[in-house]
């Protein structure tokens, strides 16, 4: 115990340090929300990954997956990190960062609101995130209550309220170069931990081989391969369609997040972009691949341990049930690394609500003259709001507050997914396609939470792909955008730059 809280209070005063150390670069907005756009690839790609992966993922998803699919649930992972990360890289890291410069815009609704040049649109946007990031980030307290209870006996409110206060400080203290420093620090916590927790955990159900054994004689029970043995291990798992709906959501879901896309718009420079992009796979691979792979193998955690009084499965129990046999140092040490996942997750959320709120609503909406210092004082008493929220609805989430947190994803990305990807490429997004894209993604999620007609994590991916296909297809028959706005944004990647010979060849470098 003497060692568990060590760690602890190691891990806190560093987070406040580092939050005391930074606040010289949070003096103006661009700096507070953006770390002045000049972030490194390294801190940039850890918080890129944190903010991806919290204890959602780690104790909810990697429990309830592993349990549904077995050790396909691993595939998750693989789509994280290919899709989730390297892709949404490629595609979005460098035009996102171009014209994000270019248009001037600090957030998501306010780069979609001047890409369209629409005021309702950032509005609306602006709406959207506020909604739907909200319960999102009361979720992340969520894997702490059990874990905290089997290392701490602490009661899950201290625990709520502890990580919260401990994360406005810092982030309020140093905005968006605080969370980002931090999430390198919990970052490097989260890469080791995971890889001994996986180790160790393998090794007390026997080693690799039993474990894989003992996991294949298991029948799979309602799924469309019933009855079978060895599916729980099979390449694709018992159930490959719903399987292939949670790789979407969780993958291609990152590309419309706005605390994700967000990322892109601080980053330094084009080597940074490139450096990150292969940090940020890297990190996705070892992250989310031992999550869901330690997750694949729940179904041999004590059975009684993880069901309630109805014979229920509770998912949630699964990850802690496995865990719970580790030595005193090792839980120690999982302890740390859920509140690293939790704490970097929730700076980004709170900062990108905060900033959000401000900039896209209050500014020029309802206070006409908002100065640089005013604008700080309003976001940062805006994150001491939503902190209090989030802690508000986590202590005694309500049944549609659950719900909601599933199908988060899905509305947010399902929302901006398409008018962001299409916007940075397609000079035919016209703003009648962006409000149907809206509606489609928003209205179907919120009608299936009433409806439930499929999962949240099958409506999530539905709602995402609608748009990608809503888009353009109302955009080529609705009224264009004037030629001189259009022009006006994609200005940005015409301008010529000298490049150095290790990049492009001689007779390829146009100089201005």
């Amino acid at each position: 115990m003497v060692s568990k809280i060590i760690m602890l209070v190691i891990f806190f005063a560093v987070m406040i340090g580092v939050g005391v150390y930074t606040r010289k670069a949070a003096t103006d907005v661009n700096g507070f929300v953006l770390g002045g756009r000049s972030v490194g690839p390294w801190l940039t790609a850890f918080a890129y990954g944190t903010s991806y992966f919290s204890a959602v993922v780690f104790v909810g998803y990697a429990g309830q997956f592993g349990y549904k699919y077995g050790l396909s649930s691993t595939w998750i992972g693989i789509g994280n990190a290919l899709i989730g990360s390297l892709l949404a890289w490629v595609i979005l890291g460098r035009r996102t960062r171009v014209m994000s410069k270019h248009l001037d815009s600090a957030t998501m609704p306010d780069f979609l609101g001047k890409r369209y040049h629409s005021k309702a649109i950032r509005i609306v946007a602006a709406l959207i995130s506020f909604i739907f990031l909200i319960p999102y980030t009361a979720s992340v307290y969520n894997g702490l209550s059990r874990l905290f209870g089997m290392a701490f006996n602490v009661p899950y409110s201290v625990c709520v309220i502890v990580m919260a206060v401990l994360t406005g400080v810092y982030v309020i203290l140093g905005g968006y170069m605080a969370t980002a420093v931090n999430d390198f620090i919990q970052g490097i916590i989260m890469l080791f931990g995971i890889v001994a927790v996986v180790v160790a955990v393998i090794n007390g159900n026997g080693g690799f081989f039993e474990a894989y054994k003992n996991l294949s004689q298991i029948p799979c029970e309602g799924s469309v391969v019933e009855g079978l043995n060895g599916a729980y291990v099979s390449f694709f798992g018992p159930d490959p369609v719903n399987l292939l709906g949670v790789v979407i959501l969780t993958s291609l879901g990152t590309w419309g997040l706005p605390q994700m896309v967000q990322k892109f718009y601080a980053i330094k420079d084009e080597k940074a972009i490139r450096r990150g992009t292969i940090i940020s796979t890297f990190f996705a691979v070892i992250v989310a691949g031992g999550c869901y792979f330690l997750g694949g193998f729940g179904r041999l955690a004590d059975v009684s341990a993880i069901t309630n009084a109805d014979g229920g499965v509770v998912y949630d129990a699964i990850i802690p049930t496995m865990l719970s046999k580790l030595p005193d140092l090792l839980i120690g040490i999982v302890v740390v690394l859920v509140l690293s996942a939790s704490m970097s997750t929730l700076s980004s959320l709170v900062l990108t609500s905060s900033s959000t709120l401000t900039l896209d609503l209050i500014k020029d909406n309802f206070v006409k003259k908002m100065d640089e210092k005013r604008q700080l004082l309003i976001m940062r008493i805006f994150i001491v709001v939503f902190i209090v929220i989030s802690v508000i609805i986590a202590m005694d989430p309500p049944t549609f507050i659950a719900q909601l947190m599933g199908i988060s994803w899905g509305a947010l990305a399902g929302a901006f997914l398409a008018p962001l990807l299409y916007g940075l490429y397609w000079k035919g997004v016209t703003r009648a396609g962006v409000w149907a894209g809206f509606i489609s993604a928003v209205g179907f999620t919120i009608a299936n939470m009433y409806g439930k007609w499929t999962s949240p994590i099958n409506a999530g991916a539905i709602a995402m792909i609608a748009g990608l296909v809503v888009v353009p297809l109302v955009s080529l028959i609705t009224p264009k955008l004037d030629k001189g706005e259009i022009d006006f944004s994609f200005t940005c990647y015409e301008k010529k730059k000298v490049v150095e010979e290790k990049i492009a060849l001689p007779e390829d470098v146009v100089q201005d």
